[in-house]
């Protein structure tokens, strides 16, 4: 059996996870956790990076960053996950959902000014896929409406838009280092503050309150609660285990793309034909090789294609049910406008393997499996 995601795995991370429990220090901030943010502070040109325990958490950050109030509105697209929405909902705010473009399955930026009220706080691209989304549109409609913008770049990480590192283009950007990502520390994430103003207030939520931090870096001499907070900070076990990836992101990222682009070369005559659609990405993004999915002629389609690849031996599987739809996205949000295509699109895409442990040849059986499936139709 094909499985769809195996967690990366490099060969030191048992090694530094060792070294982490020898130094005794294997709460937060320690030496693995340092690396981490610093590797993820030069490889974006992000001012400030810490990492959190999951992106959840990194965007519960940014929500409290922001100050966000019950009432306020945050305009997000429908088709994400779960923690997109839950960490404005946590604050009491509206999450506002718009469509998204069927090319990229990323927020429509041309669906938002009209989505904008008075309540409107914030943006949250979602940039699907490691592929970006619009963002100098984005970030023009945030200045001209004095809006925040958050990034969930949680599958963006070693993605760019012209030349611009995913998650650090809005005033935050999250990441995620779960184990389905490119780069994992199990459970994982990190946020990114373009503005200094908000760093130290940052380091004082996510550490419980306290000034820890500074305590730490010997600018005060003793620490104490100072605001509210909670504790946001990762196991440096953790982040041991995620040093061993990002050492090696370069070649990690080389080799999903090489698997990626595999994928695309053996299953684009399908695409010139007419069975299926491939990903697109846009004109000045590069990206991470996050997934390769392919979108179906509609969901009986796909449900028939996930069973015959499962026949296969090969997990193929598909992504979020639209926000929107489920009961707590009609309990605490709304659809602003037609919902054109996020039911639809949703409805026909299918994940296909994707993982850096993934064979070409693996890929070439994937591929040729769907191959069969279209055959026949």
């Amino acid at each position: 059996m094909i499985c769809f995601n195996v967690p990366p795995f490099t060969g030191k991370e048992m090694q530094y996870m060792k070294e982490a429990v020898d130094a005794q220090k294997i709460c937060g901030d320690g030496q693995f956790t340092k690396k981490c943010n610093q590797w993820i502070e030069e490889n974006t040109g992000t001012l400030k990076a810490l990492l959190t325990t999951s992106c959840t958490h990194a965007t519960e950050l940014a929500a409290l960053l922001m100050d966000v109030k019950p009432g306020d509105e945050v305009i997000m697209p429908s088709f994400t996950f779960v923690s997109t929405a839950d960490a404005f909902v946590l604050r009491g705010a509206v999450p506002v959902f718009v469509d998204i473009r069927p090319d990229t399955m990323n927020i429509d930026e041309k669906k938002i000014e009209a989505a904008i009220t008075e309540k409107t706080v914030g943006i949250v691209p979602v940039h699907y896929a490691g592929v970006s989304c619009e963002m100098d549109t984005i970030m023009d409609i945030a200045k001209r409406h004095n809006l925040w913008v958050i990034e969930d770049a949680a599958q963006g990480v070693m993605s760019t838009y012209k030349g611009k590192a995913l998650g650090a283009i809005g005033d935050f950007g999250c990441y995620s280092f779960h184990e389905t990502k490119n780069y994992s520390m199990g459970e994982g994430g990190a946020i990114l503050i373009q503005n200094e103003k908000y760093i130290e207030e940052a380091e004082i939520i996510r550490e419980k309150g306290t000034n820890r931090s500074k305590f730490f870096r010997g600018q005060i001499d003793k620490y104490t609660w100072v605001n509210f907070g909670s504790s946001y900070l990762p196991s440096d076990m953790n982040a041991a285990y995620l040093w061993a990836q990002l050492e090696l992101a370069e070649e990690m990222n080389r080799k999903r793309l090489e698997c990626w682009n595999r994928y695309y070369e053996n299953l684009k005559e399908l695409e010139e034909n007419g069975y299926i659609e491939l990903p697109t990405i846009p004109e000045g993004c590069v990206h991470n090789a996050h997934m390769f999915y392919l979108k179906a002629k509609d969901l009986e389609e796909r449900t028939e294609f996930i069973d015959f690849m499962k026949k296969k031996d090969v997990l193929t599987v598909f992504h979020y049910i639209p926000l929107h739809s489920a009961p707590a996205g009609l309990k605490y949000g709304r659809f602003h406008g037609e919902d054109v295509y996020t039911t639809k699109e949703s409805e026909r895409l299918a994940r296909l393997p994707m993982y850096y442990a993934l064979s070409l040849e693996e890929v070439d059986y994937i591929s040729n499996a769907v191959k069969e499936f279209y055959a026949s139709r």
